[in-house]
């Protein structure tokens, strides 16, 4: 009689795959490393000359009329899409959600909206967030995939709102000067 766990034949043996599986461990830290060069390269890539302060893409991106805030948020809702892949609790996605929803609706302010950007550095406060929330041992369950989803759509919808009636405005306000 064969031993339960062994193979008949070589023909029965399971393929090795070619793609290497990380360890949760490794994957989850992998996940976050992304997080948090994304946050710097976004909020905190270069020192300005003579000050503390450093700045990133975010509010270089912010001064492209129209369009750049849109690109800075967009940007930044990856580290959302990397706290659904991490499963981490509603709350959490909410906060980083709101974070990034005061970014972009005070960013699309012409000048005020870019100084805001390098003081309250929404990418640098979401990877925190992430990072946090992804070492508790307490997680959601995939039932909340669908929540979280819908979080994110909504998000970048109201980013999209808020730059479309910006760029509105101003062109509104192009036709009243240039009538």
């Amino acid at each position: 009689m064969k031993a339960p766990h062994q193979p008949t034949s070589a023909s029965h043996r399971q393929p090795t795959s070619p793609i290497e599986v990380l360890p949760r461990d490794e994957a989850r830290e992998h996940l976050l490393t992304i997080a948090d060069m994304l946050a710097k390269i976004m909020d905190t890539t270069v020192r300005i000359p003579g000050t503390s302060w450093y700045i990133g893409l975010d509010p270089l991106l912010g001064l492209i009329p129209g369009i750049g805030d849109v690109l800075a948020n967009l940007i930044g809702t990856i580290i959302l899409g990397l706290a659904t892949r991490l499963q981490l609790p509603r709350i959490v996605v909410a906060r980083m959600s709101l974070n990034l929803l005061i970014n972009g609706t005070i960013g699309a302010i012409p000048i005020f909206g870019d100084l805001f950007s390098v003081w309250f550095r929404s990418h640098t406060r979401n990877a925190a967030l992430l990072r946090e929330a992804a070492m508790r041992p307490d997680r959601e369950t995939a039932v909340d995939w669908f929540y979280v989803s819908g979080i994110i759509g909504g998000t970048v919808a109201t980013l999209l709102l808020a730059i479309a009636f910006v760029v509105w405005l101003l062109y509104r306000l192009w036709v009243m000067v240039s009538s």
